[in-house]
């Protein structure tokens, strides 16, 4: 391997301008979800110029795309999901774009390996993880049923790599409680409050935690309150994320909550309409032996030390999971910021965050080209998943 990876390193440096550049365009030109034309277009682009053919609108998301490359001999299809959505105001404050280059890089320097071991290398345009989150409404339509290994690696604050792990699955609720407005000192019993069932519904919530796992999340915010202090309200609204391991306990705790706004709606007399306000999500089932294969090849480009990452938020990237193998690792900017920051997005075009990114570029590409060698691999990789 120690000459492949000479081989890569100078592939790598090669291209590397290209993929300079398009990480600085996206980072000035920040969109957010299902907004990315100019993301999807720069990427499709530069896949299309190393002999990709590529599909846009793919799965009938508008800014997915996907693009592959065929060996001349059958073996195995690998994926690299690629993100390149933005945060309101903030701009790459997740660092989106730079690991949607990662996966294109991925994608362009593995293809010289599928021109001789065989296979397919695919580059898969994901838009919206932060909102609607494609991969789920891609992954229903098909997108990943053909695809033996999927990989994606996101960027994090620190100096260390960090393993794949696992993310909760959520469910994201709208909670609208309707009443009857009327004067608040006037005639306040000919009104119905339906403020005081958004509040109820925080109470009851609040007193829920207290029978829930360690490991369960519920959180959320009032988005319409009322107009004025004199008015009882007639419309109140509040939006909750619901989380859990997995979807079985996602279903126990999501039962529990459902009750408790059946119940806020029942003592303050209003009507209540649920709804799902974004796409849920999945839990991340992280396939070790594939993270084992991709921690093993950081180590051989010369990274000593790689560290367990603690399980907490949500990612689309979990429905893939439970449709073929997938790791989820993380690459360091090499300095310390808080994520979903302006901070962080500025980290994103800085040499620690290209020094990452070059780490984790040669990595994903050794793990994709031990996968196109070694078929037993691929086989342990997938009994694995069958088990789980």
């Amino acid at each position: 391997m120690e000459k492949i990876v000479l081989e890569l390193k100078e592939r790598y440096t090669k291209i590397f301008h290209e993929l300079k550049e398009l990480n600085h365009y996206l980072f000035e030109n920040p969109e957010l979800g299902l907004k990315e034309f100019k993301a999807r277009d720069k990427h499709c682009e530069l896949l299309s110029k190393y002999g990709f053919f590529v599909e846009k609108e793919y799965c009938g998301v508008e800014t997915a795309f996907l693009a592959n490359y065929v060996g001349e001999k059958p073996g195995p299809r690998i994926a690299y999901l690629a993100e390149y959505d933005a945060l309101p105001e903030i701009g790459h404050g997740c660092g989106h774009n730079i690991l949607g280059v990662s996966s294109s890089a991925a994608g362009i320097l593995l293809r010289e390996y599928v021109n001789i071991y065989g296979g397919e290398v695919l580059v898969i345009g994901t838009p919206a993880e932060e909102t609607d989150g494609a991969k789920v409404a891609m992954a229903k339509a098909g997108a990943f049923d053909n695809v033996d290994i999927a990989i994606t690696v996101h960027p994090t604050s620190g100096d260390y790599h960090l393993r794949s792990t696992s993310s909760q699955a959520m469910e994201a609720l709208e909670f609208t409680f309707k009443g009857k407005t009327s004067h608040a000192a006037g005639s306040p019993h000919l009104g119905i409050n339906a403020l005081d069932g958004v509040i109820t519904l925080f109470n009851t919530i609040n007193a829920l935690r207290q029978q829930i796992l360690t490991t369960d999340r519920v959180h959320g915010i009032i988005t319409k309150g009322g107009e004025a202090a004199n008015i009882i309200p007639d419309l109140a609204v509040a939006n909750f994320y619901v989380r859990s391991r997995n979807k079985k306990e996602l279903d126990i705790l999501l039962e529990k909550v459902l009750n408790c706004a059946k119940a806020a709606a029942l003592s303050s007399g209003t009507k209540l309409e649920i709804r799902n306000y974004e796409t849920s999500f999945l839990d991340l089932i992280t396939n070790k032996k594939l993270m084992k294969i991709y921690e093993e090849s950081l180590k051989e480009i010369g990274i000593k030390e790689i560290k367990d990452s603690e399980e907490s938020g949500s990612t689309d990237a979990g429905d893939v999971s439970h449709i073929c193998p997938t790791i989820h690792p993380y690459m360091p900017l090499y300095k310390n910021v808080i994520s979903h920051s302006k901070k962080f997005a500025q980290s994103t075009i800085e040499d620690g965050a290209y020094k990452g990114m070059e780490e984790a570029v040669l990595a994903m590409v050794l793990t994709g080209i031990k996968l196109l060698k070694d078929q037993r691999l691929i086989d342990s990789v997938k009994l694995e998943f069958e088990k789980k």
